[in-house]
């Protein structure tokens, strides 16, 4: 990674830490997981809001960042210039992306920091909708570490409320314990990867208040976390 790659992003994670600071009220439970997470890392997390781009910078320190932006953002000028500026990758998420895939596994494979949120998309109903298998698929193919992380009061509508009030919104930041997932079989992979994902999408659950666990609320495995 070249210095001026490694300066443009601890600028940009300076910005957006300084702006959601000031713009809302934020409390995290267990930052120093996030703080004194090295090597391989992914991290994961329930999404709510575009706010959320933004407490993703605010909260990692780490140079070797990997971010995928959804291909929709393709058609935001200022999405485009941050992704080339900050050397982000943008995902197709409805279809075999095997090319943002490969560059992923690449960057998890010397060590890099990614976040991700196996939904793949803001969830419409504010709490959990069924994760894809992409996180448990690099965590298997990286061996990297599962951090996971459950965030509430960005939900696009409470932060649109709040400022139109002129009132900064509470938002939560719950960080979980690491775990990791198998390398990946080579037979009965659907069943594997379907499995691995709930394990991660549980975790996940387990750091959200209850209206929040959405498909996931009355799964076994959660009630096991729980205890």
């Amino acid at each position: 990674m070249s210095s001026w790659l490694r300066l443009k992003r601890r600028t940009f994670r300076l910005a957006a830490s300084l702006m959601v600071h000031t713009l809302a009220r934020v409390r995290i439970t267990g930052v120093e997981k996030i703080r004194k997470a090295q090597g391989t890392v992914i991290v994961v997390s329930n999404h709510l809001g575009r706010v959320d781009f933004l407490i993703t910078l605010a909260l990692a320190r780490r140079d070797d960042l990997i971010i995928v932006i959804a291909e929709k953002y393709r058609s935001s000028g200022i999405m485009r210039w941050l992704v080339k500026q900050l050397d982000l990758l943008f995902l197709e998420r409805f279809e075999a992306d095997l090319g943002t895939l490969r560059e992923v596994l690449r960057r998890l494979q010397r060590g890099g920091f990614l976040v991700i949120a196996p939904e793949g998309t803001r969830s419409p109903t504010e709490s959990l909708l069924q994760g894809k298998p992409g996180a448990a698929f690099l965590a298997s193919k990286s061996g990297a570490a599962i951090l996971p992380i459950g965030v509430t009061g960005t939900e696009d509508r409470l932060i649109k409320e709040s400022l139109r009030r002129l009132r900064r919104p509470s938002i939560h930041i719950a960080v979980g314990e690491a775990f990791t997932v198998p390398p990946l079989p080579k037979e009965g992979r659907e069943e594997f990867l379907a499995r691995h994902t709930d394990e991660i999408m549980t975790h996940i659950a387990a750091l959200l208040p209850e209206k929040y666990r959405g498909v996931y609320a009355t799964h076994p495995r959660l009630a096991e976390l729980m205890v």
